[in-house]
């Protein structure tokens, strides 16, 4: 046995093990702006509508947290085992999610106005769903603007309490998620609304 090249490997890699260690955690996981648990909410909530009212519960979560009212309802006491723990974080993570979960927002709005269902294709559902149907993009629009509206005033009082700068970006880049989505909900023909699809965000 060659112990002279065990030794020259362990030597080796025992340097950069411990430089891989040392790397931000970002590097060997990123933390996900959901919980497992809210995973699996939003895949199960296909219509634009029951989306839109689990990404905005989302939100209230993480406000709720930092200890700002927004006037979100709370989770129903028979939904609580579907939505699992609370997410956890340090301020700069919970104001992190509450932008992404924005933006996710945004985007799968215009995904659906891009992309529209045509709910009166499907002959087994009954007139009554199809108009019920019909109504959820405006619906998801409405709530979505109204939870924005809400949030506009948390943020606000977040930015007031904070002197470090990347929190500061994070909130005001979710202040102008707010804006946009207001404003965008205010020229929305009925069914339909702008919210600027194709639009990189960052």
């Amino acid at each position: 046995m060659d112990y002279r090249r065990i030794w020259f490997v362990a030597g080796t890699l025992a340097p950069l093990f411990l430089i891989f260690l040392s790397f931000p955690s970002t590097a060997r996981a990123q933390r996900d702006y959901m919980t497992d648990d809210e995973v699996e909410l939003v895949r199960d909530a296909q219509d634009i509508d029951e989306r839109i009212d689990v990404l905005t519960k989302m939100v209230d979560r993480r406000f709720s947290i930092l200890k700002v009212d927004v006037g979100g309802a709370a989770v129903p006491a028979k939904e609580t085992s579907k939505w699992g723990a609370a997410p956890t974080g340090t301020k700069t993570e919970l104001l992190d999610d509450i932008k992404k979960l924005l933006e996710k927002a945004i985007d799968d709005v215009d995904n659906v106005a891009s992309h529209p269902v045509n709910y009166s294709v499907d002959k087994d559902r009954t007139e009554k769903q199809k108009k019920k149907d019909e109504q959820r993009f405006p619906s998801a629009i409405r709530n979505l603007a109204a939870a924005a509206h809400r949030y506009q005033t948390g943020l606000k009082t977040l930015l007031n309490r904070t002197n470090d700068e990347r929190e500061k970006g994070l909130i005001l880049a979710s202040l102008d998620f707010c804006d946009e989505i207001v404003s965008a909900a205010s020229k929305a023909p009925g069914q339909s609304a702008n919210l600027e699809p194709g639009v990189p965000r960052h």
